[in-house]
């Protein structure tokens, strides 16, 4: 399971870092946060766990379920 780690500074500044999320998805945290906090995204830097792929699985009752 991804966590997402927030931090609000003085100026007004948010700065968020994901950790665990793997490919494209961590935009996605990024843009619903810009979302909720009325802000916009001014830079957006790229991790390693960006280029990864995500990996689907399927449990014994044919669900999907993030790994």
């Amino acid at each position: 399971m991804g966590k997402m780690k927030i931090r609000l500074f003085p100026d007004g500044t948010i700065q968020m870092e994901t950790e665990g999320i793997k490919g494209k998805k961590c935009a996605d945290y990024a843009k619903v946060l810009e979302r909720l906090a009325d802000a916009k995204i001014y830079n957006l830097e790229k991790t390693e766990e960006y280029y990864q792929s995500e990996i689907l699985e399927l449990d014994e009752s044919q669900h999907l379920k993030d790994n």
